[in-house]
């Protein structure tokens, strides 16, 4: 396909993406919810519902002008070559091919980052500021990005020399060594990431013995569910917003509960989010997300060897020669819309094992306290209590709240 064309389709791309993702935006901010729900008027009065609203169209209106913004800079450095002007600038320079390569996406990842955290501050100190969210200090806030990437440097480093040393050697074969090498990367992160990544941003302390602890180890050995290691973590440092998650393989599993979630929460709500939890690893949700993950990434480097050398790709950026580094932020762009519909598919696997972990702990503990704790969390974190169905369908990795408490009450 001639340079020109594939620029002009990349162009086309972006816009259409960028036009998806707001039209969609912008319908789910204007679905009005006309009253209260008789579930929730326990929970929600209408000044809290204004406050609701609110809350979706400051965030919706700060997402539109980072969108914009973000949208113009990528076409006008794809219109005016500015990629192609990156990498001849950097070729006077350096002659590795790979360490060209690794320099050019460290400057692009350094210069992203830059733009982004005057956004990331101003969404973190105002908007969730604002609305009595934000609970982290400046001197947090800066210490995260600098960990952030330098933890991106060094693991993403290593990655990505992996990467272009078998594109180099290998050829189109790279394809599938590297997937196996991504695959043992994807097991090893999901293994120790609580144990190893997580403990660098906040502190994990165990659960301290008492009647939440005795009710939860009860519940996991009704349920025949080997469980050692319940933490708590300080999610209060950056947010009064309150979470639970499941970390880890076989023996390395550990449940973790936002010490904001403790607050918020009766024991009965809070042993109902572990069963909740717990659900996902006995239906085997973990494994499988693991397993689509690594076919996901097979299919997607599959499908970059098909373009990893093409010359035109480089050209369409602005480059004069084949450049891999130009040739993968052009493949990013236009395997987007395929990224989106995969995207999609994962989400709808995703709310099916939500509302299948939500059946778990009703019928293995009870349905009324996990709806309760579901009432509170989406109360206080000011969620959409009405999205639109098409934005549900396109972004939502869980079921919408009252789709949820339909089945549990």
């Amino acid at each position: 396909m001639d340079p020109t064309i594939i620029k002009y389709l990349l162009v086309g791309i972006l816009t259409v993406n960028f036009a998806f993702d707001k039209i969609l935006s912008w319908l789910n901010v204007n679905r009005e919810i006309k009253s209260i729900p008789n579930t929730l008027d326990q929970y929600l009065s209408k000044e809290k519902l204004v406050e609701h609203k609110n809350y979706q169209l400051v965030n919706y209106k700060f997402g539109l002008v980072t969108g914009i913004f973000s949208f113009l800079l990528t076409v006008g450095f794809i219109w005016f070559g500015f990629f192609g002007f990156l990498d001849e600038w950097l070729r006077t320079y350096i002659e590795s091919p790979i360490f060209l390569s690794i320099v050019y996406f460290g400057i692009v990842f350094i210069g992203s980052g830059l733009i982004s955290i005057p956004f990331d501050y101003y969404h973190t100190f105002k908007i969730e500021e604002d609305f009595g969210f934000n609970k982290s200090t400046k001197k947090t806030f800066f210490l995260d990005k600098i960990k952030s990437y330098l933890l991106s440097v060094l693991i993403g480093g290593v990655l990505l020399f992996a990467l272009l040393w078998l594109v180099l050697k290998m050829g189109t074969d790279f394809w599938w060594q590297f997937w196996i090498i991504a695959s043992i990367f994807m097991v090893l992160v999901n293994m120790f990431f609580s144990a190893l990544i997580l403990p660098l941003f906040n502190k994990l302390s165990p659960l301290e013995e008492g009647e939440l602890k005795k009710n939860i180890l009860d519940y996991a050995q009704s349920v025949g569910f080997s469980l050692d290691n319940v933490f708590v973590m300080d999610g209060s440092k950056r947010s009064t917003k309150a979470n639970a998650f499941f970390s880890g393989l076989g023996k390395r599993k550990k449940v973790v509960l936002y010490d904001t979630l403790l607050e918020q929460h009766t024991t009965q709500e809070l042993v109902a989010v572990l069963a909740h939890e717990i659900g996902h690893y006995k239906k085997g949700h973990i494994k499988l997300g693991i397993f689509t993950g690594i076919v996901q990434t097979g299919i997607i480097l599959y499908i970059l060897s098909l373009f990893i050398f093409s010359e035109n790709i480089s050209l369409a950026l602005g480059g004069s020669q084949m450049a891999v580094h130009l040739n993968i932020i052009g493949f990013t762009m236009l395997f987007s819309p395929i990224s989106t519909l995969l995207g999609i598919a994962m989400n709808i696997l995703s709310r099916k094992h939500e509302f299948e972990a939500d059946e778990f702990a009703r019928k293995t503990y009870a349905g009324k306290p996990l709806a309760e704790a579901l009432k509170t969390l989406s109360v206080k974190t000011l969620s959409n209590l009405n999205p639109h169905p098409a934005y549900v369908f396109v972004h939502y990795s869980h079921p919408p709240l009252m789709q949820r408490l339909e089945k549990l009450e």
